[in-house]
């Protein structure tokens, strides 16, 4: 009964599954928290905290004990140089202790580099979510621009369907001459072809979408049609109104400031070596001995002391304070200090690096938008002159003043030119769409 229970759940688990319509949102949502790349950086920012854990542990005391048992066996001389046998159990205990006194802040330095190197990974990993996000957006748009491309091939299908059974019928009656059916059948054929090739093209897309996802089952991978509107407005905003928000948002440049400080860090640890280490120790202890041979001293033989009372007896203590002061370590120190300068211009060359992709990012964006409206704008105003023209071809044609070939050309212009209108339309929303990000709106449609 439970293996039946369980295997109705998972059908209807999958069948669920099969029939969801993905929205951008929910692509966006799940590539973030199953992408193996995403995976992959949360499992370096634990690292990195782990690390900060660390660091800011140094502070606490280390103590540790330990304990021996042991036994001699052979001759040994003693003081007065006399060789005796000496076999002898022994045994100790002792638990210690030290502490860190000053070593010039090089943990307090440490712990702020840390810091800064979690804050590093975690835009580092933002920086990840935002690629696949912008990649998804992207690939989901492809999709509807190959729907709406379906739509026009098919709606071109129709009409050649129609003009091909108008031609078989005054084929037969004789009114039309046999080439007109062969130009109509063969104009039919071509539009099937079309349809079947933007299908093909929706399907490679969500395809593309569901591997981006990384879903195990994809064959029945769908999203939802999103209406967008024909008419779009102008670009609003300018790169130079967009470049200041993006240098204040963008995740890349602000792991490259929190490395710049992690490197200003390392520099302040790397000259705590010049400062002595003053670090503080206690620990207490006992020990046992015990000769195997009796002692015998003038003939009288010395009673050993039990176990317990040479623990009680021998219990100690110990503390001191150990400083390690460096003299002359072949200028090392210095070397190091000097490299970690170099680290320091290698990171604030980054962040210039970084801020001259995200500029020249922006520029090609507001660019792209610029340019694809553009486009956008030309091509409706060719989709009007073109259903223009084929309104007065089909009306010629059903006339007798037009051929068929006139006919369809006028329609594949039409379709060309709605194909045009579609591509640019969603090359458009594309170029806006990544505007709007680095402009620091989140993706929508």
């Amino acid at each position: 009964m439970k293996k039946s229970a369980l295997f109705l759940l998972s059908l209807f688990s999958v069948f669920a599954f099969s029939q969801k319509k993905w929205t951008l949102q929910e692509c966006v949502s799940y590539a973030v928290e199953n992408n193996l790349q995403v995976i992959q950086g949360n499992f370096n920012k634990k690292i990195q905290d782990n690390i900060l854990q660390i660091a800011k542990r140094q502070y606490l005391p280390g103590v540790s004990a330990t304990a021996n048992i042991g036994a001699n066996f052979g001759q040994g001389r003693d003081t007065f140089g006399t060789t005796n046998r000496n076999d002898n159990f022994n045994n100790g205990a002792n638990v210690g202790a030290d502490i860190l006194l000053f070593n010039y802040g090089r943990l307090e330095k440490n712990i702020r580099k840390s810091q800064y190197d979690v804050e590093a990974g975690s835009f580092d990993l933002q920086k990840v979510k935002d690629d696949i996000s912008l990649q998804i957006a992207q690939q989901y748009l492809s999709i509807l621009l190959n729907r709406e491309i379906t739509k026009i091939s098919e709606s071109a299908l129709q009409n050649a369907e129609n003009l091909y059974k108008r031609a078989k019928i005054t084929t037969e009656v004789g009114t039309t001459a046999r080439t007109i059916l062969a130009e109509a059948e063969a104009a039919f054929a071509r539009e099937k072809q079309n349809v079947k090739t933007a299908e093909i093209n929706t399907d490679r897309s969500l395809f593309s979408l569901a591997m981006l996802l990384q879903l195990k089952e994809y064959k029945n991978f769908d999203i939802q049609n999103v209406p967008l509107e024909n008419m779009l407005d102008a670009p609003l905003y300018s790169a130079d109104q967009i470049i200041n928000k993006a240098y204040e948002n963008q995740p890349q440049l602000k792991a490259a400031e929190s490395r710049i400080k992690s490197n200003e860090a390392q520099t302040e640890i790397t000259r705590t070596a010049f400062w002595p280490t003053i670090s503080a120790n206690a620990g207490i202890g006992t020990s046992y001995f015990y000769r195997l041979q009796p002692i015998n001293i003038g003939g009288n033989v010395i009673q050993q002391r039990n176990f317990f009372n040479q623990f009680g007896d021998n219990f100690g203590q110990q503390v001191g304070v150990t400083a390690n002061i460096p003299i002359f370590n072949k200028g090392i120190t210095r070397l190091q200090v000097q490299q970690s300068k170099i680290n320091e211009d290698l990171a604030k060359n980054a962040l210039e690096q970084s801020k001259q992709d995200v500029l020249q990012n922006v520029q090609k964006a507001q660019f792209d938008a610029e340019s694809n409206y553009q486009a956008y704008i030309a091509a409706t105003e060719a989709e009007k002159s073109s259903k223009l023209a084929n309104d007065f071809a089909e009306k010629s044609f059903a006339a007798g003043r037009a051929t068929i070939y006139d006919l369809n050309a006028a329609r594949n212009n039409l379709a060309n030119a709605q194909g045009s209108v579609a591509q640019a339309k969603y090359n458009y929303l594309f170029s806006m769409k990544l505007l709007n990000f680095y402009a620091g709106i989140p993706l929508s449609l």
